[in-house]
C-alpha cells in the first residue's frame, strides 16, 4: 500500500485528517481552533514534523536495508518499487487539455515557414482556450440581453435591495432583542418574570423614595394618576433613564441598570396605578392621559 501511494501525498493527507479531527473535537467558538489557541498550532506543527521525519526515517531504513540484500534481492525490490502508481492520468490528461500532437507526428502540421533553420507548427489552440472563449461569448451575449435589452438588476439595486432586507431583519431582531430597547421602541411588559424583576430592582434602588407600596415619600406617589414627567411606559422609562427634574428628582439610572432592567422596573411601576397604599402622599403634577388610547368624539 506504501508503495501505491506516494510520500508527497501520504503526509499532507495524514494531516490534514488529524488537523479535520482536532477542529472537530476542540470547541473555539467561531475561530478556527489553532488561532484561539496558540498550543494547538504548535501541537500542529509538531505533528507535521513528526510525519515528514517518519517519511524520512522510513526512506533512510530502506536504502540501508537495500545495500544489505544481494543482487537478486535487490533486483525483485527495485522491481516492486516501479510498480508503484505514477498517477499516469494527470499527465494524459494534462497533454489533451494542450491539444498538442506527440512529437513524433509532428511533421503532419509542420508549415513552411523557415527562419535561420526554425520552422512553426500549425497547432490548433488548446482545448481549454477554445472552450473559454465559447463560453465567454455565451455569457457576453446572455449578460447583453439581461441587463441591456431587459433591464435587469444591477449592482446598485441589489445593493438597495440587500440594504432594505437587512433594515427589515434588524427591525425583528430588535423586537426580540429586549436589551435593544430604547424610548422608542420600549413597550409595556406583561410577563410574570420581568415584572418580578423589576419588583426585585424597585425593592432594592426605588423604596426608599416611593416607599414599597408606591405610595410615595421623598418621591411622588405612583399610584394616582398624576404625573410630573409624564406617564406610560415611555414616559417612565426615560425618567428611569435619564433623570427626574434637575436638582431635585432622582438620578438617572441608564448607567447602573441595562435597557432591559429599566424597561421591566418601569413596568412594574405601572402596575401600582389604581392601588391603595398604607400612607399616600398627596398627588403632584397633571392628570395625565394617553392620547393614543383615547377614541375621538362627534362634535355637531
Amino acid at each position: 500500500m506504501r508503495n501505491l501511494i506516494p510520500s508527497w501525498i501520504r503526509v499532507p493527507v495524514a494531516f490534514f485528517i488529524i488537523f479535520g479531527a482536532v477542529e472537530f473535537f476542540i470547541d473555539s467558538g467561531e475561530k478556527p481552533a489553532f488561532i484561539e489557541y496558540p498550543a494547538v498550532l504548535l501541537f500542529l506543527l509538531l505533528v507535521l514534523l513528526i510525519l515528514i521525519a517518519i517519511e524520512a526515517i522510513v526512506g533512510a531504513l530502506e536504502n540501508v536495508m537495500l545495500h544489505k540484500l544481494d543482487e537478486e534481492a535487490k533486483a525483485r525490490f527495485l522491481a516492486e518499487k516501479e510498480k508503484s502508481f505514477k498517477f499516469t492520468w494527470l499527465k494524459e490528461t494534462y497533454q489533451k487539455l494542450l491539444g498538442q500532437k506527440p512529437i513524433e507526428e509532428e511533421g503532419e502540421i509542420i508549415l513552411d515557414h523557415n527562419y535561420d533553420g526554425i520552422k512553426e507548427l500549425d497547432n490548433n489552440l488548446p482545448p481549454w482556450w477554445l472552450y473559454g472563449f465559447y463560453a465567454s461569448i455565451i455569457f457576453a451575449a446572455v449578460y447583453l440581453v439581461k441587463y441591456h435589452v431587459f433591464d435587469g438588476d444591477n449592482q446598485i439595486d441589489e445593493l438597495e435591495t440587500e440594504l432594505a432586507e437587512a433594515r427589515i431583519a434588524i427591525e425583528a431582531y430588535k423586537k426580540t432583542a429586549k436589551n435593544l430597547v430604547d424610548i422608542n421602541t420600549v413597550t409595556q411588559l406583561t410577563d410574570a418574570a420581568d415584572l418580578s424583576a423589576g419588583k426585585t430592582i424597585f425593592q432594592t434602588n426605588c423604596v426608599a423614595c416611593h416607599m414599597a407600596d408606591g405610595g410615595g415619600g421623598i418621591g411622588p406617589n405612583l399610584t394616582d394618576d398624576h404625573w410630573i414627567l409624564g406617564g406610560g411606559i415611555k414616559n417612565v422609562f426615560r425618567t428611569v433613564s435619564e433623570g427626574g427634574r434637575s436638582g431635585k428628582g432622582m438620578i438617572a439610572w441608564k448607567a447602573q441598570l441595562k435597557p432591559l432592567e429599566m424597561a421591566q422596573v418601569a413596568s412594574y411601576v405601572l402596575t401600582f396605578q389604581g392601588t391603595t397604599p398604607a400612607n399616600p402622599k398627596v398627588a403632584e403634577g397633571d392628570i395625565w392621559v394617553d392620547e393614543s388610547t383615547e377614541t375621538p368624539t362627534e362634535t355637531d
